[in-house]
Parts: structure tokens; sequence; C-alpha cells
């Protein structure tokens, strides 16, 4: 197998069938989802967000599907980039990029979930699995957040410090309990209460 070299915009992956007459080629490109960049290793550490349970899983599951939308590998989470999509020829090369993903996941999670991961064989049955353990809204950890906005104070914290993790507070609560998308009262509400809460803020 011919992998991509690092400055290749194109290349030839070539691999053997059955027999020596049975070779397939396919070209790709840094566009498709199969091909791997040189920096594209097991061992990286994508995201400094490590999930540790629900109270982590959002920013950490947003965190790691943004750092994968740019490495164009984010249908390997999402179940999009399915090796049966591929000739027998590609099947070598999607499993390549299925191991480095999970290898990715991995390395982004505490050690008391590694097991589900390292026993996991496809890297979209592991982030549906994490998914479904984790991906609860927790309306205590909402009450948390909010309590934390209103309550906030400089102190003797830097301008910048305080703003910083005003933000990251907002951030992670408008994950957990997004605006409403449509023109119903309930939006209306929401935005009211949002400019109301912003105002407030010292």
């Amino acid at each position: 197998m011919v992998l991509p070299s690092e400055g290749t915009v194109s290349e030839e992956v070539q691999v053997q069938g059955g027999s020596s007459s049975s070779t397939e080629s396919e070209r790709i490109d840094h566009n498709h989802p199969l091909f791997i960049h040189p920096s594209d290793t097991q061992g990286s550490v994508l995201t400094s967000i490590q999930l540790l349970g629900s109270e982590t899983y959002f920013l950490w599951s947003k965190s790691l599907k943004l750092v994968l939308m740019g490495k164009n590998k984010l249908g390997f989470l999402l179940g999009t980039c399915k090796k049966d999509m591929y000739p027998s020829s590609m099947h070598d090369l999607w499993d390549r990029c299925n191991v480095i993903v999970l290898g990715w996941i991995m390395n982004s999670v505490s050690k008391g979930l590694l097991s589900t991961v390292i026993y996991g064989s496809d890297a979209h049955r592991v982030w549906e699995d994490l998914r479904e353990r984790f991906d609860k809204v927790n309306a205590s950890r909402a009450f948390f957040l909010h309590k934390e906005i209103v309550t906030l104070s400089q102190g003797t914290a830097s301008v910048s410090s305080y703003f910083s993790r005003l933000r990251e507070l907002w951030d992670e609560f408008e994950t957990l309990m997004p605006p409403p998308s449509c023109d119903c009262v309930e939006a209306k509400l929401y935005s009211e209460h949002f400019h109301v809460t912003t105002q407030n803020e010292p």
C-alpha cells in the first residue's frame, strides 16, 4: 500500500487482492476522508478537555468534533464514513484511519473509560456508546452554572481572567440548554431572559 506523503496533493493507493492479477487503484487527495497526513498519529492529543463523565461530556464532544472536522475525519465518529462505501482495495486504509480515530478518542478520555475504547473496534460505535452513557441534560449542572454566572464576581482576578471564566460558563450553559430555534413564545422568553441576565452582569 502506498500512503500519502506530506506535501502531496494526490496519491495513488494500490492494494494487492487475492492474486497478483487483482490489483486495484484508487486515487485520493488531501480532501478525501481516507487521506492520512503525517501528523495524523494515534499518539496525538487533539483536545485538552478530558472526558470524565456527564459533567465534561458536552465540552469534550464539541471540541473533539471541531478538531476532527478540520481533519476531515468527522465521518468516522458520526458513522457517515463507512467501510462498505469504499472498494475492497481501500478497506485496509479505512481500517487504519478508524484505528487512528480510536486512538484520538482514547487519548482524551479518563483512565476509567479506557476499556470502552480499547475493546471497541469501530470509532462510530465507541462514540455512540459514550454519547448514550453521558449525553444527558443534567438539570442540576445547568442550575449550578446559572448560579455561578449570576454570583460570579471579579474579586482579585484580572479583567481578562474574569471575562474568560464568565464566557466559559455561558458557553457550557448554552451547550446544556440550547436556545429555541423557532419564533414561538418560549424562544422570545428565553431571548428576553438572556438579555436581562447579560445586562445585569457585573
